[in-house]
């Protein structure tokens, strides 16, 4: 019984754990190699985007870059992870997928270095945007490139969205004003 009850109190200590950690307890580096830490978006709407630059779905990224021209800043900030997680479609290294971004679609919302968003080597954000267990809200696999994940100001997982979710979709216009 005492046993019992000593799990119990342990898996709910480690339940209310884990809803507590947040995005913004991450530091990821940015493109340019520079550490940042997640923290330094507290205050905004994050939409977070695994990317490549060679997929089907990488003319997004103009899509992308429209919304933050429209609505980033203050209030909202898009954040690109890019990953060569589905049939290597992002072989580049951190400063090809900076040049292709640029030359290509203008970006200029804060590109972060290459990841791996799933398997074996996840990153740590990745997992934890992933894994109910530790963001407190949903499981969910990333698809493929381009799956969006929103997060809230305090640094919450709000909602995950599929890859083909077009930027300008209105579940993700309505959230960024909301």
């Amino acid at each position: 019984m005492r046993t019992s009850l000593v799990i119990l109190i342990l898996f709910a200590m480690h339940s209310i754990m884990a809803q507590n950690k947040s995005f913004h307890d991450f530091t990821v580096q940015k493109i340019d190699g520079t550490e940042i830490s997640l923290s330094a978006f507290q205050g905004k709407k994050i939409l977070v985007v695994n990317t490549a630059s060679k997929c089907g779905l990488t003319p997004q990224y103009e899509d992308l870059q429209k919304l933050y021209d429209q609505y980033g800043g203050e209030d909202f900030v898009i954040l690109g992870f890019p990953a060569n997680n589905f049939l290597k479609q992002e072989p580049g290294t951190n400063e090809e997928i900076a040049a292709f971004c640029q030359a290509n679609y203008g970006v200029t919302f804060p590109m972060m270095a290459k990841i791996s968003v799933k398997g074996k080597d996840q990153h740590p954000l990745y997992h934890w945007l992933t894994s109910k267990e530790e963001n407190g809200v949903e499981d969910s696999d990333v698809s493929w490139n381009f799956q969006k994940y929103l997060i809230d100001e305090k640094g919450n997982l709000v909602k995950v969205l599929s890859p083909r979710t077009n930027p300008f979709d209105d579940a993700i216009i309505q959230w960024i004003k909301g």
